[in-house]
């Protein structure tokens, strides 16, 4: 078992690493193996979920709220994403971070017992607010326990975690669905929620902390109303409620109002919910853009890639998840190298660089496929677009947990993530918008009135649908998906742009822990700090004991 215990004397002093004993090698091999586990639970419920929805729908009933399924999920987690990071940082990880398993695993079983779609929807809720806190706290926990320079070595293993969810998941889900019901498609949760409590209670022992003020109720409060109102203009602009619609003008101006008024109490509370201050470290800042583009591409890549497949060239929808392969591989891979890159050397600068440019050259490469764009093709599109994920994916947190002292782990955590499910968002409601708006007008031009009719029910159409068509609306539809592909994938090229323009401003402040040969330069603060000299002492003092691994038994 790893024993984590708190050194007094391990406070990071100028010039000096931040963590003095570093951790064993095999403790952290054993703690990080829990936090797997806890990543794969929170990455693995949508995507099991999904396959199961027309099965609960033909159970349940309740057809047109359907969406609000996966919205109340949505809203839920965004909202509380913060406030777990925060509440973590007040009171200590551990126990939050189990608290939020078990608000998961609650939502879990109260969704697989729903008797009707209203109780789905209100327990997904509840399923929503744990998994707040479940990546939250992994990556806060990860930041606490292994130093930016080692934490590199790890970053493959998570981004492989998340690869492994995206392609299996809906195989997962559907063959759960088919073969068990699909309320185990909310049970399978308990199986790996029990394993990852057994192990966190186990196997990670955090120094306990005791917060010195009262959290900020009105700070939270006014920060989930302004998210939640962002989260429900995303999901219901263009689709239930037109853009210009009054519901999505009073939606636009109760989150503006309600963001504003957050930021001004943020500046008056004695434990804000989300420090400002933390927005002062350049390199914060511009992972937090980086963050919120990546988000932006990665979620419209991975909701139109399968839709082009199957509408274009065919593609059985059961493999849905292998479609991705050539691009979740490539992340995968390159961001087991970056990892390796970064922890050996203490560089990391080339990666954000890299990965936008990649970034946008695969999105550009994407948007040029075309009716006759082979398979073997697309897929080399997807591997470019993918590598330069797989710069990113950790990197951006990376970078943003080493540009804050070691008290608002949690909160730039919280605040990383945050970006990140605000960016998929705006990208799928943008995306989606454009897309729609071309394949609309393309069907318009090359289908006549049947292809008005066929666009209508364009979400129900795969590939053995495709086939029952006419030979000159299947022709028109599959244009028409090409050309909302090419506007959609064009669009996140030149969004990607402004992540290229931003990595291009991050300064390479050395990773705390990366040593006295890698110290930082004469006139800086510790690593990350972005702060003169003078002040590092007074940080690394407000920052606390650091947990340390202290013995293997």
């Amino acid at each position: 078992m790893a024993e984590i215990k708190e050194k007094p004397g391990d406070q990071a002093k100028p010039g000096e690493p931040a963590v003095k004993d570093a951790p064993q090698p095999r403790s952290v091999r054993v703690v990080m193996m829990a936090l797997m586990v806890t990543i794969l639970l929170a990455m693995l419920d949508n995507m099991i979920v999904s396959p199961a929805m027309p099965t609960i729908v033909g159970d349940l009933g309740g057809m047109e709220h359907l969406s609000w399924v996966v919205t109340a999920y949505m809203l839920a987690t965004a909202a509380s994403t913060p406030i777990w990071g925060k509440l973590g940082d007040m009171y200590g990880r551990k126990g939050v971070f189990l608290i939020s398993i078990v608000i998961f695993l609650l939502g879990s079983v109260l969704s697989g017992m729903a008797q009707d779609m209203g109780q789905l929807i209100g327990f997904r809720a509840v399923q929503g607010l744990g998994a707040g806190g479940l990546m939250v706290g992994v990556m806060a926990i990860i930041g606490e326990l292994v130093s930016p320079r080692e934490r590199g070595k790890y970053m493959g293993m998570m981004t492989g975690v998340m690869a492994v969810a995206m392609i299996g998941g809906p195989l997962v889900g559907g063959t759960i669905t088919d073969h068990l019901g699909w309320r185990w498609a909310f049970y399978i949760n308990l199986p790996l929620g029990a394993v990852a409590l057994a192990m966190v209670t186990a196997v990670l022992h955090l120094p306990k902390k005791k917060a010195k003020g009262r959290i900020d109720y009105l700070g939270a409060a006014l920060l989930t109303v302004g998210i939640s109102s962002l989260v429900l203009v995303t999901t219901w602009g263009g689709t239930e409620y037109a853009w210009t619609s009054t519901v999505i003008m009073e939606l636009i101006a109760i989150g503006v109002v309600s963001l504003i008024s957050f930021v001004i109490v943020q500046k008056k509370a004695a434990e804000p919910i989300l420090p400002l201050h933390i927005f002062r470290s350049l390199n914060f800042t511009l992972m937090s853009v980086v963050g919120f583009i990546t988000g932006f591409v990665m979620f419209g890549a991975m909701l139109f890639l399968p839709l082009y497949q199957q509408s274009v060239q065919g593609a059985s929808a059961t493999n849905s998840g292998l479609l991705l392969l050539p691009m979740l591989l490539a992340m995968m891979v390159v961001s087991f190298f970056s990892g390796r890159f970064t922890t050996s050397t203490g560089k990391y600068k080339i990666f954000p660089i890299a990965g936008t440019v990649l970034m946008v050259i695969g999105l550009f490469l994407l948007s040029q496929m075309d009716t006759d764009t082979t398979r073997f093709t697309s897929g080399l599109y997807m591997a470019v677009l993918g590598a330069g994920m797989g710069c990113l994916m950790q990197i951006t947190m990376l970078v943003a947990q080493n540009s804050v002292e070691m008290k608002d782990m949690g909160v730039a955590s919280s605040s990383a993530t945050l970006f990140r499910t605000l960016g998929s968002s705006f990208g799928v409601a943008i995306m989606g918008a454009l897309f729609n708006s071309r394949v609309e007008d393309t069907m318009s031009e090359r289908g006549g009135a049947l292809g008005g009719k066929v666009t209508e029910q364009s979400a129900q159409l795969d590939a053995d649908s495709l086939a029952k068509l006419p030979e000159a609306v299947r022709d028109a539809y599959q244009h028409a998906v090409s050309a909302g592909t090419h506007s959609a994938f064009l669009l996140g090229a030149v969004i990607g742009v402004a992540a290229l323009v931003a990595a291009l401003f991050v300064r390479e402040v050395p990773l705390r822990g990366a040593g006295p040969k890698d110290s930082e330069p004469e006139g800086s603060g510790p690593a990350g700090s972005d702060k003169p000299v003078e002040d590092a002492a007074g940080d690394a003092a407000a920052a606390g004991p650091r947990a340390t691994v202290a013995e293997v038994v």
